[in-house]
């Protein structure tokens, strides 16, 4: 098998080094790297991630791509295949910081109204008693647990929280209660089917956050971004999967529309603008990186270069057409 390129290194690293990234900038790192647009380039997409976890899979890791259930946006990560929450959360956290994240874990997957989330009191009162396992199972093995776990402060659990939210393992949704992050997301996939958590019926992802079929005696729950995509189309049905009684709209659904989300023609010239601006922006942050990572992993500085003034050709002949135009406009007005 063929070594990993720069290419595929430097995607890595942008990984790595950024955490895990939106699809929008993940793809503009890959089209910065290749020139290609993932969006047209899919083949090229793929075989290059699929390269990158043939050779990630001997350390036990992949690179994988989610959903985060509160935005519905796709993020990739690089994410521990080992299906322990110890191994994953690292060395970083000791004991006691481990167990509060297991016991909000199971707070929020447990919430009785398809949210997602627990306030941030309630993720305060959280136990950790429950979440230590003593090997030898005695009947004193509650009074045996270690006095960092029963000594763990209110302060000590307010300065976790944080830290587990800066470090994306939980967030802050928009009604501002505590929810999973988006590194939960990637990285506990088998945690969930292991824990019998109810599956989405359009995606079979674990629905953190859903809604459930009106129908009380009905347990089918879809996410609201799978149910935008599953019932979008005018002429679809808007019936329950599993009993048929009718699905309610969500707030702010359009009705009837044949496409959800999909951008005018008047936008189209802004979002171009805004995905030319931000390919230059990842190069640039592509090229500090690499000259800081020394050579092994540096983008070639003459291709660097000729792109850049290939650019900057192009903006300028933008500015010179754009300022001609005006001053075309201009003088008519002065004639009328």
């Amino acid at each position: 098998m063929a070594p990993l390129s720069w290419r595929h290194h430097t995607l890595l690293q942008a990984l790595l080094s950024r955490g895990p990234l939106s699809e929008r900038d993940f793809h503009a790192v890959f089209a910065a790297l290749s020139g290609k647009n993932p969006a047209t380039h899919q083949q090229l997409f793929s075989d290059t991630l699929l390269k990158i976890n043939k050779d990630l899979a001997y350390l036990q890791f992949e690179l994988r791509a989610c959903i985060n259930q509160y935005d519905g946006m796709v993020y990739y990560g690089v994410v521990n295949n080992i299906a322990d929450e110890e191994s994953k959360l690292g060395t970083k956290y000791s004991v006691p910081q481990i167990a509060f994240y297991k016991g909000l874990l199971e707070a929020i997957v447990q919430e009785a109204g398809n949210d997602g989330s627990i306030t941030s009191i309630d993720a305060l009162n959280v136990r950790l008693d429950n979440q230590v396992i003593i090997v030898d199972g005695s009947q004193d093995s509650q009074s045996r647990l270690p006095t960092s776990v029963t000594n763990f402060s209110l302060t000590q659990k307010e300065k976790t929280l944080d830290e587990l939210i800066r470090d994306r393992w939980l967030s802050y949704t928009s009604t501002g209660k505590i929810g999973l992050g988006t590194r939960s997301f990637l990285d506990l996939r088998s945690w969930f089917r292991g824990n019998d958590i109810p599956s989405c019926m359009v995606c079979n992802e674990a629905c953190i956050k859903a809604s459930s079929c009106p129908n009380d005696e009905c347990n089918v729950r879809i996410h609201e971004y799978c149910q935008r995509k599953k019932f979008s189309q005018r002429k679809a049905s808007r019936g329950c999967p599993g009993c048929g009684t009718e699905w309610p709209r969500q707030d702010g659904e359009a009705g009837g529309d044949d496409y959800v989300n999909e951008p005018g023609e008047d936008e189209a010239p802004s979002a171009n603008h805004s995905s030319r601006k931000r390919r230059k922006q990842v190069k640039a942050e592509l090229v500090e990186e690499n000259n800081k990572a020394g050579p092994s992993t540096a983008v070639p500085r003459s291709r660097t270069l000729r792109s850049t003034k290939a650019e900057a050709v192009e903006a300028a002949q933008q500015a010179s057409s754009a300022g001609a135009s005006q001053a075309t406009r201009t003088s008519k007005r002065r004639k009328k």
